[in-house]
């Protein structure tokens, strides 16, 4: 039976990646993630955006999901 060598290599090592090349990710991040948080959280009644319930209609669900009240 043939036998064949297995060659153990060494992992690649893995580039730290530059907080100003992270930066603008965070950014990015950051802002869609609070977009996300006021229209599940806050868009209704006084601090609506859009006029009517649309928005609020379309997010209902969601909205008790995450336990956010809104009646």
């Amino acid at each position: 039976m043939a036998q064949s060598a297995v060659t153990a290599t060494a992992p690649a090592a893995v580039a730290p990646i530059s907080l100003s090349a992270l930066a603008p990710w965070a950014v990015f991040a950051a802002v869609v993630t609070l977009v996300l948080l006021y229209f599940v959280g806050i868009e209704q009644g006084a601090t609506a955006v859009f006029e009517g319930e649309t928005v609020h209609e379309w997010l209902h669900d969601g909205r008790h999901l995450l336990g956010f009240p809104c009646h």
